[in-house]
């Protein structure tokens, strides 16, 4: 179903634009589900605060997708402000068989078998049609079921089984997960269900794709030759064998997830947080906006408010520096959607308000790199500290230079202009950046022009003040930001 919405008067669409500006700089991805399918809600969540909004292919059909990149769409047109959207595929899963009844219950220190055999299963032995892991685990490898309530321990191995012990039991039922943390399974990160996903995902102009259970830079390499730059790759950080290579990994990818839900199935959970800060900042370092995610506001699936732990676990984010937080299952099946990105927008707002914040910024900046792009973006951030501009304007054909200007975490909000409308949405991403799509600036003065226009437009600008531009002059050097300049609007 198409969304047509009613016609609204420019005046009121105008200011629309102007409050819709987000006066926050870390930001909200919403994942849409049964509770946010209807235009009128998803609307309604754009409205308090979320600039990304997730598809999640494990769930739903590939016509529910559809209409929900239409009704992203046309809510981007409406409101002239652009939307990022990030399709999220399901990787492998591991799962066990089915049982007799569907159903056992399984005793703490009793013997259980795995195996190959698809005969519905008992509370002795169950299949796992997954040969990759019977190959790979070892005595004493740990196997974890059910998202890690049921935890089985191998002692002995052959060639078309397992025989484990049940080191905590409990009840088990049909097609229930299976995680491996012990050892990194010879498994490729896309399933050919993924392969499908990711071609109609680009063929309806998504702007991220999201990987699930890499495991090695090899993964993110295959996908990056799918993809072919027609979307930003998020690689989701839930595997531990994943924490072994980090700086490759990141390395090759656009975006990063921390994925706590299966992360914190395969880490004991008093190592989550420190994976969490760690991924956080090796992001940061390398210049990929990173997000941290799964159960940040768990209780409001069922409740109008969060519990305070909750809320502290959001300012964690934020202090961390994090350039968004996501919503899943809240916005996705829960009870009151549009409530949680309110109270997310409202946790981010207070937090970036704080002096302390501040401070914590600042002390936590990354090593500028050796280049000439890095040493412009760093040298705007002091620029607009020490003149008291009131934001720094960059063009950006690609994105790159927008993303280097936000990894410094400068004070003012950062203009990303960009002639790409798909860079713009890729944009929504990025800590303090705002993008407009505009023609590319053939020279610095051109530049200064129009981004004095754009900021005066967009509320961030009035006549006087102090705008940094960052651009290319392409007589020096193509293709890169070489041009740092301070204007006065309007002058």
């Amino acid at each position: 179903m198409t969304f047509i919405a009613p016609k609204t008067p420019a005046s009121v669409l105008q200011a629309d634009r102007a409050a819709l500006r987000r006066r926050r700089r870390t930001k909200v991805i919403a994942t849409l589900g049964p509770a946010s399918a209807a235009p009128e809600v998803l609307e309604r969540l754009f409205r308090a605060g979320a600039d990304v909004f997730r598809l999640n292919f494990s769930h739903g059909s590939h016509e529910d997708h559809a209409a929900r990149i239409r009704t992203i769409r046309e809510i981007e047109r409406r409101f002239d402000r652009h939307i990022g959207i990030l399709a999220d595929v399901q990787g492998p899963k591991l799962r066990v068989g089915r049982f007799q009844g569907g159903r056992v219950q399984l005793q703490t220190g009793q013997p259980f078998r795995l195996d190959l055999n698809p005969t519905p299963g008992d509370a002795r032995r169950v299949q796992l049609p997954h040969p990759e892991i019977i190959a790979a685990a070892g005595i004493g490898t740990t196997l974890l079921l059910d998202d890690g309530k049921l935890r089985l321990r191998v002692v002995r191995k052959r060639e078309d089984h397992l025989e484990t012990e049940v080191v905590v039991g409990g009840p088990l039922s049909d097609r229930k997960g299976v995680n491996v943390p012990d050892v990194a399974l010879p498994i490729p990160a896309l399933t050919a269900k993924d392969r499908e996903d990711i071609a109609f995902a680009l063929d309806h102009g998504v702007d991220f794709i999201g990987l699930s259970f890499v495991q090695r830079p090899e993964d993110v390499a295959e996908a990056r030759a799918i993809i072919g730059g027609r979307a930003w790759i998020m690689t989701k950080v839930e595997k531990p064998q994943a924490l072994e290579q980090l700086d490759e990994i990141i390395a090759l990818s656009d975006a990063v997830m921390v994925a706590r839900g299966d992360l914190g199935v395969e880490l004991p959970p008093e190592e989550v947080p420190l994976a969490q800060r760690r991924i956080v900042r090796t992001a940061r370092q390398q210049g990929r906006p990173v997000v941290v995610a799964t159960q940040m506001l768990e209780s409001m699936i069922a409740a109008p408010a969060p519990t305070r732990a909750e809320a502290s676990d959001v300012a964690t984010a934020v202090f961390d520096g994090a350039d968004a937080v996501m919503l899943s299952a809240e916005t996705a099946a829960g009870q009151y959607p549009y409530e949680a990105v309110n109270m997310m927008d409202r946790i981010l707002s207070r937090v970036e308000q704080d002096e302390g914040w501040r401070r914590i910024i600042e002390a936590s900046r990354p090593t500028p790199e050796r280049s000439t792009d890095s040493a412009v973006a760093t040298a705007a951030r002091e620029v607009a500290h020490i003149t008291g501009a009131v934001a720094i304007c960059v063009f950006t054909e690609d994105g790159q230079a927008a993303l280097r200007t936000a990894r410094e975490r400068a004070e003012p909000p950062v203009l990303g202009v960009t002639s790409q409308r798909s860079v713009a949405r890729r944009l929504a991403l990025a800590w303090g950046v705002h993008a407009v799509v505009a023609p590319e600036a053939a020279l610095p003065e051109e530049a200064a022009t129009r981004a004095g226009g754009l900021a005066q437009q967009l509320g961030l600008a009035a006549v006087g003040d102090d705008l940094v531009i960052l651009a290319g002059d392409r007589g020096i050097q193509p293709r890169s930001t070489n041009v740092l300049r301070v204007v006065k609007v309007g002058g």
